[in-house]
């Protein structure tokens, strides 16, 4: 990594066998994002649905301390007025709203922190693995004194629940993945050295269910979380329709191992 890669971090993108893996990499800063990271945060999410071979994407933090500890301060100092505040917020939404809607299911894997901007991507993300006293939240009103926009407050409303959110927003308590896991916000709960086998465990299990299902369901909540009455009858045509139905009932019905070609 060059010098200006170590001061602004990275987000590293590789894909194998059908994963891709997205690494924030600033350890030395808990992972805190920089205008660059988030750049390459969007970046990589881009490269994951244009790669048809991706069938997962995981995201987690360098360094076994923080998934990400929110947005670098430092850069805040360069704003000047509230319309810089807009600005910004519409930024996040922006990233957030891409990795929401990647057409691919999502695994953020929590080692230490994910405060802020790093507990909405974690947020954002299909299923979340954690090791044990993780810590998820939003401690902004004894930190910065700034506030979160109805986008990204919809979004862990919907997640965690009224109530959860006015805990981790008004008292600015930052909640364990211990406290978190029997609401079902946390999948699981391992120690870090059983950590990749879980992950590996759930990525197969991904992977071998049927992406069709699996794409119609999540485009199908992405609306139901924007409008309640919102009709679906092309997603439930899609997936009625699609070769990995018709091939999932014979494979049923006949006592065999669905093979989904995602089509």
């Amino acid at each position: 990594m060059n010098a200006q890669a170590e001061t602004e971090g990275a987000v590293r993108y590789e894909a194998e066998g059908g994963i891709a893996r997205l690494t924030f990499d600033r350890p030395a800063a808990r992972n805190a994002l920089t205008w660059r990271m988030y750049d390459e945060l969007a970046d990589g999410i881009a490269k994951a649905n244009a790669d048809l071979s991706v069938k997962v994407v995981v995201l987690r933090g360098a360094g076994g301390k923080a998934f990400v500890a929110g947005t670098d301060i430092s850069q805040f100092s360069a704003f000047s007025s509230g319309a810089d505040g807009v600005a910004y917020e519409q930024r996040i939404d922006a990233y957030v709203d891409a990795l929401e809607r990647i057409r691919v299911p999502t695994i953020a894997v929590i080692e230490g922190l994910a405060i802020g901007g790093g507990l909405a991507i974690a947020n954002a993300c299909d299923i979340r693995i954690a090791t044990p006293g993780s810590r998820f939240g939003v401690p902004i009103a004894r930190t910065l004194g700034n506030c979160l926009s109805p986008a990204n407050l919809r979004r862990l409303t919907a997640t965690l629940g009224l109530s959860v959110v006015k805990r981790m927003l008004l008292l600015a308590e930052l909640m364990t993945a211990e406290t978190l896991q029997p609401m079902g916000y946390v999948a699981a709960i391992v120690d870090a050295a059983a950590l990749d086998d879980e992950i590996a465990k759930t990525c197969t299990r991904l992977l071998g269910h049927a992406p069709v299902s699996m794409a119609v369901t999540r485009e199908m909540l992405q609306r139901l979380a924007h409008d309640p009455a919102t009709e679906a009858a092309d997603l439930i045509s899609a997936c009625y329709g699609s070769e990995d139905f018709a091939s999932g009932v014979r494979a049923f019905l006949n006592k065999e191992t669905a093979i989904w070609k995602g089509r």
